[in-house]
C-alpha cells in the first residue's frame, strides 16, 4: 500500500500538566490551539485546561475503552489531512494512559506522529526523592487484583529502585503489602506532585502506613511509589 505523506495529517501526542496548570509548554499550547480537534479521556478535565489558556478547539472523548469504530474514524481524519492532538487527563499519553493502540494504528497507516513532551509524574517524583543512582525500573500501575501479590513479592528482584503508580483508593493496601513482603525496603512516596500540598514521604513501609492511617488527608491524590530494596 502506498501512502500519500503530503496528504496525511499529523497525530500530536501532547503532555499536559499533572497538577499545576502552569506546567505546560508554549509548544503544547500552540498545538492544542491549532489542531482540528483534541482527543481526551475526560472532556471536563481537559476543558478546564483549555479554558484556562483561552483555547476553543473542539474536544472528542478518547479513553482506554475506545471502540474499533472510533479508531477507524480518527485514522480516516488523519489520512484526510487533519491535525489531531491526543492528551490524557494528566501527564504524557501512552505512559500508563490511553494512546498506545492509536499510535500503533497511526504509524501503520503512515501518519506523521509528533511528540510534544512535558510533565511526567515519574520523573518529577524521582527528581525530588534523592534516591542514589541513576537507574530505575518503571512498573506502571500496580495490578488491582490478578498478579498483585506476586507484584509486591518480587519487587526485591529488581537490581535498581522500582517505581510504580498507585491510586488514593489502594495506597494504604499497597503500603500494607510492602510492609509484609518488603519490610526493610526504603520507600519514597510522592503525593500531590506540583500542587499546593506536594510532599515526599520517606521511610520504611510500616512507618509510612502509620502516617497515612493517622493522617487520612495524606491518602488523597495519586501516588508515585519508589521502592529501594538494595
Amino acid at each position: 500500500m502506498v501512502f500519500d505523506m503530503e496528504l496525511s495529517g499529523t497525530l500530536s501526542i501532547v503532555a499536559t500538566p499533572i497538577g499545576n496548570l502552569e506546567d505546560i509548554t508554549h509548544r503544547a499550547i500552540r498545538t492544542l490551539s491549532e489542531c482540528d480537534y483534541v482527543l481526551c479521556e475526560d472532556t471536563r478535565v481537559t476543558g478546564k485546561l483549555l479554558h484556562h489558556y483561552g483555547i476553543e478547539t473542539t474536544m472528542r472523548r478518547y479513553d482506554a475503552h475506545a471502540s474499533a469504530q472510533v479508531h477507524t474514524s480518527i485514522i480516516t481524519d488523519l489520512q484526510a489531512g487533519q491535525h489531531v492532538a491526543l492528551v490524557s487527563d494528566a501527564g504524557t499519553p501512552g505512559i500508563s494512559d490511553p494512546g498506545v493502540l492509536l499510535v500503533k494504528q497511526a504509524r501503520a497507516a503512515g501518519i506523521l506522529i509528533d511528540a510534544i513532551p512535558g510533565a511526567s509524574a515519574v520523573t518529577a517524583a524521582l527528581s525530588i526523592a534523592g534516591i542514589p543512582g541513576n537507574q530505575f525500573t518503571f512498573l506502571g500501575f500496580a495490578p488491582q487484583k490478578k498478579g498483585r501479590e506476586t507484584f509486591f513479592i518480587t519487587l526485591n528482584k529488581h537490581s535498581q529502585p522500582a517505581v510504580f503508580l498507585e491510586s488514593t483508593h489502594r495506597i494504604t493496601k499497597a503500603l500494607a503489602q510492602l510492609a509484609e513482603q518488603q519490610p526493610d525496603a526504603m520507600v519514597y512516596l510522592g503525593r500531590e506532585l506540583t500542587k499546593m500540598h506536594e510532599e515526599m514521604l520517606v521511610g520504611k513501609p510500616a512507618e509510612l502506613l502509620l502516617q497515612l492511617e493517622t493522617t487520612p488527608v495524606k491518602q488523597k491524590g495519586e501516588f508515585v511509589v519508589m521502592v529501594d530494596t538494595r
